[in-house]
């Protein structure tokens, strides 16, 4: 199901295209070619606790295929178009997520990529990694206490950056002349400010999606922009979360 607030005249207030040198017919010359911004762990995880079927499975069983997650995206959002609306493809998808410590993390640094170099088969799909941010433990000095090997002892670990790294790659793509339209693909409403940026600077169209799940109308959110700015969100229920997983096993004895 899609709930739309977007003023729906926006699109079609856009230049013609031409195909070898022709002018198309209003009727077959709008697909929209997208760019998806995905705040990863926000995705994965978001979707991975609020339906029933995943949230008390381990989180890399409903590992989220960013190449899926898009395409089920643009179906479930060109399904509920009205007539003579245009459809979107997926022309780039720019993937925003924590990079663990090959220190810390040997494994989780090894799956993570694994990961990138799978989802970037496609040509369409980048990864873009940022370290994770690592708490130790401190002295009574303050220094950084090591375990028996010389090893900093870690407290704690969270992305750091990204959010900030999804709202510049959203208002770059919303200002490119080849993006028609540009999906960020978060609920965190500290990337609510890039949206009235995208729409103030940028000529592509914004959009966003979340999760839903009509049982828990309260835990599902969605990104807006300031008042009196209204945009499409496209509501994805937990068939579509399903659909977008990976099926790959990361977990397979490294060589």
């Amino acid at each position: 199901m899609t709930v739309s607030n977007a003023d729906d005249t926006e699109a079609s207030d856009r230049p013609t295209r031409r195909s070898f040198g022709a002018v198309l017919p209003a009727a077959v010359q709008r697909v929209l070619h997208a760019t998806v911004v995905i705040d990863y762990q926000n995705v994965h995880l978001v979707g991975h606790n609020l339906f029933p079927s995943t949230k008390h499975r381990p989180r890399h069983d409903s590992l989220v295929d960013p190449l899926l997650f898009a395409q089920t995206w643009a179906r479930v959002r060109n399904e509920a178009q009205r007539p003579g609306m245009p459809a979107c493809d997926v022309a780039k998808v720019l993937v925003y997520r924590g990079l663990p410590s090959p220190e810390h993390d040997a494994d989780a640094y090894a799956r993570n990529q694994a990961q990138k170099a799978h989802w970037e088969r496609d040509s369409r799909v980048t990864v873009i990694h940022r370290p994770l941010k690592y708490e130790y433990q401190r002295d009574a000095d303050g220094h950084s206490a090591t375990d028996a090997t010389g090893i900093r002892i870690v407290t704690g670990k969270r992305e750091k950056g990204i959010d900030v790294l999804c709202a510049l790659a959203f208002i770059r793509e919303a200002q490119r002349p080849e993006t028609d339209l540009v999906m960020l693909a978060s609920t965190d409403t500290d990337l609510e400010p890039a949206l009235d940026e995208a729409l103030e600077y940028g000529t592509a169209k914004i959009e966003t999606c979340s999760w839903y799940d009509p049982a828990q109308r309260h835990r599902s959110k969605e990104l807006r922009p300031s008042p009196p700015r209204r945009i499409w969100n496209t509501r994805l229920h937990e068939p579509d979360y399903n659909r977008s997983w990976d099926p790959t096993n990361y977990h397979q004895h490294r060589p």
